[in-house]
């Protein structure tokens, strides 16, 4: 039978996910309309991607605290927001994810590229990778790293869901094991 269908139907050319279409895919669908940034390497093409597509809203921004800022204030006004950043951003997060997103539950998504780890050449990176999770764990956010394409539609999507059902905060670091990390030219 399996034959037959095959048979019947033209062959179509089968398309691997990536991880970016995975996460621009799992944004539509939670309705996260705006996603301010910081421009990053690692991200460049899901980036691109977004701004390509005109279900989004999406700007650069100059440091990831105003991002976070712009995604606050959308939510109060009743819009989806997303941050894209990497580590080393991350690490001028601590003053207003405690005094802002926790304590006034805003469900701030944060997509983190990390930097750090897995053949690192900058030391600063990797001191910032080693803190991420403890301050995350210090401020009581749920966060989950994201190391293979086939685990990450599914912790994107729950997350999301579930940081908007709690008004919490949620951050995915997505792992070079998942992204390829960033290529360092010689």
């Amino acid at each position: 039978m399996a034959a037959a269908e095959e048979q019947a139907s033209p062959q179509q050319p089968t398309s691997q996910p990536t991880w970016h279409g995975i996460v621009l895919q799992t944004l539509k669908r939670n309705d996260v309309r705006l996603v301010p940034y910081v421009p990053d390497r690692v991200l460049t093409t899901l980036i691109k991607n977004l701004h390509a597509d005109p279900f989004f809203t999406t700007f650069p921004t100059a440091r990831e605290e105003e991002a976070v800022g712009i995604v606050s204030g959308a939510w109060m006004a009743g819009m989806r927001g997303a941050v894209l950043m990497q580590t080393s951003g991350f690490a001028t997060l601590a003053n207003v994810l405690a005094s802002l997103a926790v304590p006034y539950q805003i469900p701030l998504i944060m997509f983190v590229s990390e930097r750090g780890t897995l053949g690192e050449f900058n030391y600063g990176q990797a001191l910032v990778c080693r803190t991420m999770r403890p301050v995350l764990d210090s401020l009581a956010m749920e966060h989950h790293t994201i190391t293979r394409l086939d685990e990450l539609e599914f912790i994107a999507d729950r997350s999301i869901k579930q940081a908007v059902t709690t008004q919490a905060p949620v951050a995915l670091i997505l792992s070079p094991l998942l992204t390829g990390g960033k290529v360092f030219d010689k």
